[in-house]
């Protein structure tokens, strides 16, 4: 956001601040007392901040998340720009489209649920959820009507498009049997897009084993700095400067990395 800020010749500043569990409702007061332009939430203030602005996007009010807050006149408002963060990071980065194309998404959280209501909203034809918990892939699914079904790890090998929504392979996250991976490499495949959502780090084994399947692998970077033009623009009302906000991310990672 820095990069973005210096970039667009705005004298704004982006920071962090530490907010205790429970006390979202006083960040949100900061806010309006001093009327900071914007706020970017994360875990686990999530559903607090949606019941404490007032009104949402049709799209966090679906959800009942927040990760974007922006003035709309005298009002804040919650967003949740995490599933079309993805969409615009596919079709800035790669010129990838989700219209017409069968997708697999694995995961059934609140990622998850948001980049399957976008990847609707898109015109994916088709939405695969895979996922440990059938109850949860069915409720995920659900999200993408007429389009959305609970499939099993090898329904991906089918998919145009394969995404980990899932933190498995960031970290200490593991998956089934104490592997890296979301689901067998083995069933992705040469020509499909396959996504992996983390970004640190950033070549995952899974991406890097999709890259070597002969599939497009694209980095969790992309729906983060997609996420962010969006929320950079919904305070700003200026274009977002995508590849300068990467280019400033990688820094970060790579002095993270260090």
């Amino acid at each position: 956001m820095n990069a973005a800020f210096e970039a667009t010749g705005l004298d704004w500043l982006f920071t962090a601040f530490d907010v205790e569990i429970g006390r979202h409702a006083g960040a949100l007061d900061a806010m309006r007392a001093l009327r900071m332009a914007g706020m970017l939430v994360t875990m686990p203030h999530k559903a607090g901040c949606a019941a404490s602005v007032d009104r949402l996007t049709q799209t966090a009010e679906r959800f009942g998340a927040v990760n974007c807050v922006f003035w709309d006149g005298d009002d804040l408002v919650g967003d949740s720009t995490d599933g079309d963060g993805l969409i615009r990071g596919l079709r800035v980065d790669h010129e990838v489209t989700v219209e017409g194309r069968r997708v697999g998404v694995i995961g059934a959280g609140g990622a998850a649920r948001s980049i399957i209501d976008a990847l609707a909203r898109h015109g994916a034809a088709e939405i695969v959820v895979v996922n440990r918990s059938e109850g949860s892939a069915r409720s995920a699914a659900e999200l993408a009507g007429d389009v959305g079904r609970v499939g099993v790890a090898s329904d991906l090998s089918a998919s145009d498009v394969v995404i980990n929504a899932t933190p498995i392979g960031m970290g200490t996250d593991r998956g089934e049997g104490g592997t890296e991976m979301p689901c067998d490499p083995a069933f992705l495949r040469a020509n499909q897009v396959v996504v992996d959502i983390v970004y640190h780090p950033l070549e995952t084994a899974w991406l890097a084993a999709a890259r070597g399947s002969g599939a497009l692998g694209v980095d969790g970077l992309s729906m983060l700095i997609g996420q962010a033009c969006v929320a950079f623009e919904r305070w700003t009302g200026c274009d977002a400067p995508a590849v300068v906000m990467r280019a400033g991310a990688e820094r970060q990672l790579a002095e993270t990395a260090t």
